[in-house]
């Protein structure tokens, strides 16, 4: 299975819809900006935050690019 497969599946079974290209390239940025700033587990913890606060991925990528770069702002 592929990975563009088990996401489809995975977003089928969560009632939802699978993310488009644009949206998987800036999860994987999300990602690996959190596995670079920090230890490499807190990716998937960074991207499930940034659902569970309902922050679409552009404005999670700047929030998570704001803190790795020293410059998090309090209204972020």
């Amino acid at each position: 299975m592929t990975m563009d497969e088990f996401v489809a599946a995975y977003a089928e079974a969560l009632g939802t819809d699978a993310p488009t290209a644009h949206e998987v390239e800036q999860l994987l940025a999300l990602a690996g900006v959190a596995a670079h700033a920090s230890e490499r587990t807190a990716a998937p913890v960074t991207c499930w935050l940034a659902a569970r606060a309902g922050k679409g991925v552009d404005d999670a990528l700047a929030v998570a690019q704001s803190i790795a770069d020293g410059v998090a702002s309090p209204e972020a």
